[in-house]
């Protein structure tokens, strides 16, 4: 009973409406409750549903990205190992034909030390690339900024691990 108190005073106003007024606040009260289902239930369902095709089309590319980086891991797995003496001279010739002038490596141990100036990022691209596949080269560690004056230039230094000896 104490809870249908705070309504008798509701009732008692909304009987002594008149019948066009009652009419006036259902109808606004209908209003505020589909405006409410629109911005609560339905509106967040449709951006999802507009956005889910972009969304597919994003993971669907990533999927092919990562299934080719699969293929060339299992292809490099298959590969005959690589004798230290021949991935240092091939990491060696890279640097000078890939990089050019801006390039300069350094071997101690099973490790090579590419310092950059002034390479193309475009240029370094390729040459990661072509290190791991031909040298077996990783990379380890990578301090490298875009060169002051031309974005489209790094500098830095790389750090790559070579196969053990």
């Amino acid at each position: 009973m104490s809870k249908l108190l705070p309504l008798a005073p509701l009732r008692t106003h909304w009987n002594g409406l008149a019948q066009r007024e009652k009419r006036l606040v259902t109808i606004a009260s209908a209003l505020v409750a589909l405006v409410l289902l629109w911005w609560i239930g339905i509106a967040p369902a449709l951006r999802v549903l507009q956005q889910s095709g972009a969304q597919q089309r994003l993971l669907e590319a990533q999927l092919q990205q990562m299934q080719a980086m699969a293929a060339q891991a299992r292809e490099l797995q298959g590969r005959p190992a690589i004798r230290s003496e021949d991935a240092v001279r091939s990491l060696g010739a890279s640097v000078r034909s890939d990089l050019g002038a801006g390039a300069q490596v350094s071997f101690a141990g099973e490790r090579a030390n590419v310092t950059l100036k002034g390479v193309p990022a475009s240029a370094l691209a390729r040459w990661l690339s072509q290190a791991r596949i031909n040298s077996r080269a990783l990379p380890v560690e990578a301090r490298l900024t875009r060169a002051a004056g031309n974005p489209a230039l790094w500098e830095g230094t790389i750090v790559l691990t070579l196969p053990p000896k």
